[in-house]
């Protein structure tokens, strides 16, 4: 939803078509509904300050997404496209403006923005180090610096061997398999794959830990190979879709998003549950229990397209999601602001000062502090 037809409609100045548009959008969800009140009875007051036109086009350009090939962006799902990125606006519902606060303590700030880089551990045991700017070349494989390319093999017809790809925290790649399919790597994350594919055999890699996006060439390209994914007792089965992987280490939930296609995960029993598109499947992995449920797909896989969308997060889990993309680590000085609840957008180039800035000039921390390459919140 364009924030200027949320502007439109509290004017009175909606043509008939952005009418369908935004109501399609209000009747999604409650969220959704309860942020256009929001808008509505502030938009008198401070947020006149925002250029509309200047920051939606300005957002077009940082997001560079396919509007015609994702329904979900074009009604604004989640609704935090709304937030201009380009501000760093980021907010706590019902806390919209910013109140006087102390000033900022920054003893000493190492911390850079996270960047394409990765590790890539051949079957010899070698070791090469992928990172943006510097082209690597071997074989049935080649990297420009910012994605891994492998090529089919055609004298390899039985032996699989396989390489890993890690991402340290500030990293992420991009990879596409022997097979053509795209996988995409968050930070702090480790893939397991084969250099190449037996001909009519079932493709298996696994994600050993960490968040991956798939885009999965379909069975139909390959003779009716079927594409599983491993990761911890899970086993994603997959026919040809796109579908995001969250299984962190320091987690005790991994969360698979079906963004198109069909997939079914089995849990480490004999039996599997079929996800359909927009339904996220939730698995405990301590009670070895799941649940699963619609969500708003843009919030799950945006991180891949240069953003960190929050809809209802804690800050505890976004600075969670921070520390991973900025490689630092974060201190709750005020154990109460943990449960916060929030609702915004980041751009993952933002520099870490703007984006604690913003919370803190909207009242959610009293203050924060950057030592070294540590954050603590106030």
């Amino acid at each position: 939803m364009e924030f200027k037809l949320i502007i439109k409609k509290i004017n009175g100045t909606l043509t008939s078509e952005e009418e369908g548009v935004f109501k399609k959008w209000y009747d999604a969800s409650q969220l959704h509904r309860d942020y256009f009140k929001s808008v509505k009875n502030n938009h008198n007051k401070e947020l006149d300050f925002v250029d509309v036109e200047k920051g939606w086009l300005e957002i077009q350009t940082k997001l560079k997404l396919n509007k015609s090939r994702k329904n979900y962006w074009e009604y604004g799902v989640a609704a935090s496209v709304v937030i201009l990125v380009t501000i760093g606006l980021f907010f706590q519902k019902d806390k919209y403006f910013p109140s006087n606060q102390p000033e900022v303590i920054i003893e000493n700030n190492p911390i850079s923005i996270g960047t394409d880089k990765a590790t890539l551990t051949l079957s010899d045991g070698s070791v090469v180090a992928l990172e943006k700017g510097k082209n690597f070349q071997a074989d049935n494989l080649s990297s420009n610096g910012k994605k891994l390319i492998y090529t089919t093999d055609e004298n390899i017809k039985s032996e699989i061997k396989y390489n890993y790809l890690t991402t340290p925290r500030g990293g992420q790649f991009q990879i596409a398999l022997a097979d053509g399919t795209q996988v995409w790597l968050n930070s702090e994350s480790q893939f397991k794959y084969p250099e190449t594919f037996v001909e009519g055999e079932t493709r298996e890699v696994e994600l050993v830990y960490g968040e991956a996006y798939f885009d999965v060439s379909p069975s139909s390209e390959h003779d009716g190979a079927k594409f599983k994914v491993k990761s911890g007792i899970q086993e994603i089965e997959v026919l040809g879709t796109e579908f995001n992987l969250k299984a962190y280490q320091d987690e005790t939930n991994t969360y698979t998003t079906l963004v198109e296609g069909k997939v079914a995960v089995s849990n480490g029993n004999s039996s599997k549950q079929n996800l359909l598109p927009n339904q996220q499947l939730n698995f405990d992995l301590i009670n070895k229990t799941f649940d699963v449920e619609i969500v708003d797909v843009y919030n799950e896989i945006s991180w891949k397209e240069g953003i960190f969308s929050f809809d209802e997060k804690s800050l505890e889990k976004i600075m969670k999601v921070i520390s991973r993309w900025y490689d630092v680590d974060v201190l709750f000085i005020n154990q109460d602001i943990k449960s916060e609840v929030f609702v915004g957008i980041l751009g993952k180039e933002q520099k870490i000062e703007e984006i604690l800035t913003s919370i803190k000039s909207f009242g959610i921390i009293e203050n924060y502090e950057i030592d070294g390459k540590t954050i603590l919140l106030k």
